[in-house]
């Protein structure tokens, strides 16, 4: 690929990318549905100006380090109070590990034709919902608490749990791991190390931004946390792959938790990086979409995801939150609201080319049935939400939720810098 070609790439992605936030803000429509369409008009399914697979292996690279600091970011703002936020995270967590996997092979299986080895892959791909596309949306909806920390809690994570188990069923289906046993070993290894690794360099980056210099704060705070974070993403990577999911949300926590009120100028530069790279990559990965790979599902593929989204996510939900303190319109909204982000596409992306070079029979297929997820769920639950969530009475007073911001804007300033 010539630099003048790469060059155009890049140009035509982020602009496409900068143009659909500003149609988002100026609609009000949510940014993440008209990013996917952005990419949608720029790629294989429309203009044909932006050929992701142009990147080469460079592609997994870029994606990999840019959805490494959104997870951080999100580790960095994710707040559970109490232990009942914590227990329906963990509920919703194990619950969906079982359903979601359970229902999504079947239903990947009897509806979209896939083979049982495809459909136990796609099941682990579609996994989590994306804290990539929550995020943006809670902030948006300005859902009442404690509904966004729920569902983001929940995103943050499923995401790296799903990509590693992804990962490790594709090797299966390659050949490359033989039984269950090593993968159930290599998921508790890359999960634990890469939690690990994590707080260990959480740790030590909260203990250099700590003795920085409050003249020079902000901007070297950024670049030494944005270096760590890069750094600590690409030695995962090598040594375990997609251990480095784990990693980036396990040292946001511990960020965000060591410095506490000092973190709020840090969180702001790490969110609006983090939200420059949602507008970058979502384009780019909806570009890689094309109808050849959506046409041949038909009505099967569209039943499949149907079915994920009416009848495999309630009845989680259901179970999950028996018994707990949430009335039934935070549950309906809990039930509804999962929609499947960046980590989702990237994850089909790449492994869809693996199996393409292995000679696996139906990877087109996952792939559009991967995409064809993202859309309807990204499409539907993210025009959706915010009606459904004022129609319930579960948007928070704008009014309160700006008076609680200043108040720890003010805090943030008020607190010396520890040394």
């Amino acid at each position: 690929m010539t630099p003048e070609r790469l060059g155009v790439l890049w140009g035509v992605t982020v602009f496409a990318g900068a143009l659909a936030q500003a149609l988002a803000w100026l609609s009000g429509l949510p940014g993440v549905v008209l990013l996917l369409s952005a990419g949608l008009l720029i790629g294989r399914s429309g203009l044909h100006l932006v050929e992701p697979l142009d990147l080469g292996i460079g592609l997994e690279a870029v994606v990999g380090l840019l959805v490494s600091l959104v997870l951080f970011d999100g580790g960095i703002n994710l707040r559970l109070p109490g232990d009942a936020l914590k227990l329906t995270v963990l509920r919703i967590v194990l619950v969906r590990l079982v359903l979601a996997m359970a229902g999504g092979l079947l239903a990947a299986h009897a509806l979209a034709g896939l083979s049982w080895p495809l459909a136990a892959v796609f099941s682990a791909i579609v996994l989590a919902t994306g804290p990539t596309v929550v995020n943006p949306l809670v902030q948006q909806i300005r859902l009442r608490e404690p509904l966004g920390d729920v569902l983001e809690g929940e995103g943050l994570v499923l995401e790296p749990i799903g990509a590693v188990l992804a990962l490790l069923l594709l090797e299966l289906v390659l050949g490359n791991l033989h039984g269950w046993r090593e993968l159930v070993l290599g998921l508790l290894e890359r999960l634990l190390g890469g939690v690990a690794v994590g707080a260990a360099c959480g740790w030590l980056l909260t203990a250099a931004l700590r003795r920085i210099p409050e003249a020079s704060a902000a901007p070297l705070r950024l670049q030494l946390s944005l270096g760590v974070v890069f750094l600590m993403f690409s030695l995962c990577e090598q040594v375990l792959p997609e251990s480095g999911l784990p990693a980036a949300v396990a040292a946001g926590v511990v960020v965000g938790r060591r410095l506490d009120t000092e973190a709020g100028e840090l969180d702001d530069l790490i969110r609006q990086l983090a939200m420059l790279a949602i507008t970058m990559l979502f384009p780019l990965l909806a570009a890689d979409v094309g109808w050849a790979e959506l046409s041949p599902l038909g009505w099967g593929g569209v039943a499949c995801v149907l079915a994920l989204m009416l009848l495999q996510r309630p009845l989680a939900i259901g179970l999950a939150t028996w018994g707990l303190p949430f009335s039934w319109s935070e549950k309906l909204l809990m039930a509804w609201l999962a929609p499947r982000g960046i980590v989702t596409a990237a994850v089909a992306a790449l492994f869809s080319i693996r199996l393409e070079e292995a000679g696996v029979i139906g990877a087109g297929r996952l792939q559009g049935l991967v995409f064809l997820t993202i859309l309807m769920t990204v499409g539907l639950q993210g025009l959706s939400a915010g009606p459904l969530a004022a129609r319930l009475g579960l948007v928070a007073d704008p009014l309160a939720v700006d008076s609680q911001a200043a108040t720890d804007s003010a805090q943030v300033s008020a607190d010396p810098v520890q040394q």
